[in-house]
């Protein structure tokens, strides 16, 4: 697998396809059409590649770059700009036609192009930022981790995108600094006795 889906929601795990937005050199998990391809096929939203093309990608980067303006003016409590250029392209995407389910021998089908697997991704970010779960984004509490996720935890308190990833790495590096070889209690009693 070329992508990882933390988060639960197809809209919130596609923003992730840029990692650690903050440090000087990104990670760029959509550096291709191909790579977007696998994104579809991967999140369970196709059954096989749609076939993007370099148009496609550079519509997936344009809506991802929008939908996270919009997540982080939620985040921050800041009002939409309904008439701003973000609202506007991801409501263009959210209005094209949807990904196609077909029921056949083998069961369900999902296909179509990549335009329509973006419209599907668009319109779950609309359910999302218009609506009541708007006010439980949030961003991973991991310095190097820019994912967004919905805090649906008892109190509204989780800090990681997923605790088996970011979660697991905070603890340990806590852990790892409250245990240094120098910090220990033996450590010191050791270099006293030499």
């Amino acid at each position: 697998m070329n992508h990882a889906f933390p988060c639960g929601t197809l809209a919130l795990d596609f923003l992730g396809t840029l990692r650690a937005r903050r440090n000087p050199l990104p990670a760029e998990k959509l550096g291709t059409p191909e790579l977007l391809d696998d994104w579809f096929v991967e999140s369970g939203m196709f059954d096989g590649a749609p076939g993007a093309d370099e148009a496609d990608l550079a519509a997936a980067l344009e809506l991802r770059e929008s939908v996270y303006s919009l997540v982080e003016a939620r985040i921050a409590g800041r009002p939409l700009d309904v008439d701003g250029g973000d609202v506007a392209v991801l409501n263009r995407h959210a209005a094209q036609a949807p990904v196609v389910l077909r029921l056949g021998p083998g069961g369900t089908r999902r296909s179509g192009t990549a335009a329509q697997g973006l419209a599907t991704v668009a319109r779950e970010a609309v359910e999302i930022l218009g609506g009541p779960d708007a006010a439980l984004l949030r961003e991973c509490g991991r310095p190097e981790c820019t994912q967004v996720y919905l805090d649906r935890s008892r109190g509204h308190r989780r800090e990681w995108c997923a605790m088996r990833t970011c979660g697991n790495r905070v603890k340990v590096s806590a852990y790892r600094s409250r245990h240094r070889t120098g910090d220990a209690p033996g450590a010191t009693a050791a270099a006293g006795h030499v």
